[in-house]
């Protein structure tokens, strides 16, 4: 993971493309490695969601350029590195297993969970949480603490239509489901990284499940 790191450092500080393009040599080399944790983690996650199945790269990673037509940042390339894995690919809209790494901002997390889901999901989801408040509150504590749920971005107030006495009422304000485990450095570099995500991600797996059961509603299935 070191060589990964350290170029998405260097490539933080020189992002434009004649600095990328005398380094395209070494980043072919950063991106052999990159991909082959892709797939090492897609691995891993088949074995721990059958849902997870008949998956390519290109369902689970991410383009390294970013898309600047409508931002006021040109910077032409992404300085993270994504992997998430979910049932049909990156594009479904279910939820899934996700690492990212950020070096320049010394930002490294795991997760788990669905991110800006539709109108649809977000409601089905919001009502099994009325229906089964327990049930949900289970799966979510079954992560552990070193999980928590993200709040950021959440409504301040109670969505239309949901009662904050209901039972676990603060999860309605969710706009994003996810479980986050915070990571280092050093937690990365580590040797048995991959082995430690997959098997801390395992733990979440109730929680993704019972998501898409809800995405599964959602679309009518």
């Amino acid at each position: 993971m070191r060589e990964i790191i350290d170029f998405m450092m260097l490539l933080a500080e020189n992002n434009n493309k004649p600095w990328f393009d005398a380094h395209r040599a070494e980043y072919l080399q950063v991106r052999k490695r990159m991909e082959e944790f892709a797939m090492d983690f897609l691995h891993g996650i088949e074995g721990i969601d059958t849902r997870i199945h008949d998956l390519q790269l290109r369902d689970i990673t991410y383009r390294i350029n970013r898309d600047i037509r409508f931002s006021n940042d040109k910077s032409p390339y992404k300085t993270w590195l994504g992997v998430f894995v979910c049932p049909k690919g990156k594009k479904s809209g279910m939820a899934g297993y996700y690492v990212h790494l950020e070096p320049a901002t010394d930002t490294y997390f795991i997760c788990s969970g669905l991110y800006c889901p539709t109108k649809e999901i977000l409601a089905s989801v919001r009502e099994e949480i009325m229906l089964e408040p327990e049930r949900f509150h289970d799966t979510v504590m079954a992560c552990g603490e070193d999980f928590p749920i993200d709040w950021e971005g959440a409504l301040r107030r109670m969505p239309k239509g949901f009662s904050e006495n209901d039972t676990h009422s603060e999860y309605y304000r969710l706009k994003n489901y996810n479980v986050v485990k915070r990571l280092t450095r050093k937690d990365v570099e580590k040797p048995d990284f991959l082995k430690s995500a997959i098997r801390d991600l395992g733990r979440t797996h109730g929680f993704t499940e019972l998501l898409n059961r809800c995405v599964d509603y959602a679309n009518g299935l």
